[in-house]
């Protein structure tokens, strides 16, 4: 497979980056990488899975089975969507738990109906 050459028009772009002090090239830059880097954060927000959700469950503690449990049953309930550590950390919150308390709570059956 071959591409198409692209023309040398390096003269042309750099016009309006020339004139520009460090400072102001600075700022240029971080506005084309918030450019480029919006629909991925836009794309993280509204799309997970169980894998990421497993992995955050993990890092807040849980064990391999107890994160897998917990993620199958938020899944199963279509609470997944909701952020499986941020559900766990409200629920702590709310009924004034330590983190792996309100884990165990769900694992145990207790509070699906309040998430």
């Amino acid at each position: 497979m071959r591409c198409a050459e692209r023309p040398d028009d390096f003269e042309k772009r750099r016009e309006k980056l020339q004139n520009m002090s460090d400072e102001e090239l600075h700022h240029h830059f971080w506005q084309l990488v918030e450019k480029i880097v919006e629909p991925l954060i836009d794309e993280a927000r509204t799309h997970t899975t169980p894998s990421i959700e497993r992995s955050i469950l993990l890092r807040m503690g849980f064990s391999s089975n107890e994160a897998n449990a917990l993620v199958e049953k938020m899944q199963a309930k279509n609470l997944l969507g909701h952020g499986a550590g941020r559900l766990v950390l409200e629920l702590a919150k709310t009924k004034q738990l330590s983190i792996r308390a309100a884990g165990a709570a769900l694992l145990s059956g207790q509070y699906w109906e309040e998430l």
